[in-house]
């Protein structure tokens, strides 16, 4: 992959932070956690021009603002609101993107198409039912939050169908890492707490980043060059 460095140095500071976050050092978290997306989206910044670059790189910065704001939660509720701004901004940004690509196959698979949704909707439906009564005063923006996601998998999900491989699977595949990583911090904040939280959290919201920038740009090689 072109400028491929940066995508090696962010799995690398990936990793190291992941670690870190595993042996219980949290309080690295705002010395390594800003760093990461810049340097994935100095990746996408360097690569090649493509038509829908500008995009993405206002939804991973829409992504590192809402990562360095809820680093001060601790401060007050107002930094986890205002960084759920960030990422539901981000989310719709993506949905935008998404809806941006290429598409390679003109019919899409309309009873897998439907049964996706479906599937995307009980988890909606779940995730609000199961959250809902401790919300609080929370309850309109976590629901709005929930369901721009579902929205943003939904238009991924369509992706998968009609685009391309391997980027198909590699942008539906992140955008439920996503998904994953946004329901745990939800169960953890608002229901239960969960073990290792911040590990799996962080883990699978770098993975869902990582794997939605690469399949966006294997969506937009070169005719004459082949994305490896």
């Amino acid at each position: 992959m072109r400028n491929s460095s940066f995508f090696k140095i962010y799995a690398a500071f990936s990793l190291a932070y992941l670690i870190i976050l595993l042996t219980g050092h949290e309080r690295f978290d705002l010395f390594l956690k800003p760093i990461l997306i810049p340097i994935i989206g100095f990746g996408v910044y360097f690569y090649r021009k493509f038509p829908s670059q500008n995009i993405l790189l206002a939804a991973l910065t829409l992504s590192w603002l809402g990562d360095v704001i809820l680093l001060f939660t601790d401060l007050g509720e107002i930094y986890f609101i205002l960084g759920l701004v960030c990422f539901l901004t981000a989310h719709i940004i993506y949905c935008i993107l998404f809806n941006k690509q290429k598409r390679n196959r003109k019919k899409q698979n309309k009873p897998l198409f439907i049964f996706g949704s479906i599937l995307i909707a009980f988890y909606l439906i779940g995730i609000i039912s199961v959250l809902m009564p401790h919300l609080g005063s929370l309850e309109i923006p976590v629901s709005i939050y929930a369901s721009v996601i579902s929205i943003m998998l939904l238009f991924a999900f369509n992706g998968f169908l009609v685009w391309e491989k391997p980027g198909n699977k590699l942008v539906f595949l992140g955008a439920v890492f996503f998904v994953i990583s946004d329901s745990i911090l939800a169960v953890n904040k608002f229901y239960a707490p969960i073990p290792k939280s911040s590990f799996f959290i962080m883990l699978t919201y770098l993975l869902a980043q990582y794997l939605i920038v690469v399949g966006v740009l294997k969506l937009n090689p070169k005719k004459v060059e082949q994305i490896v």
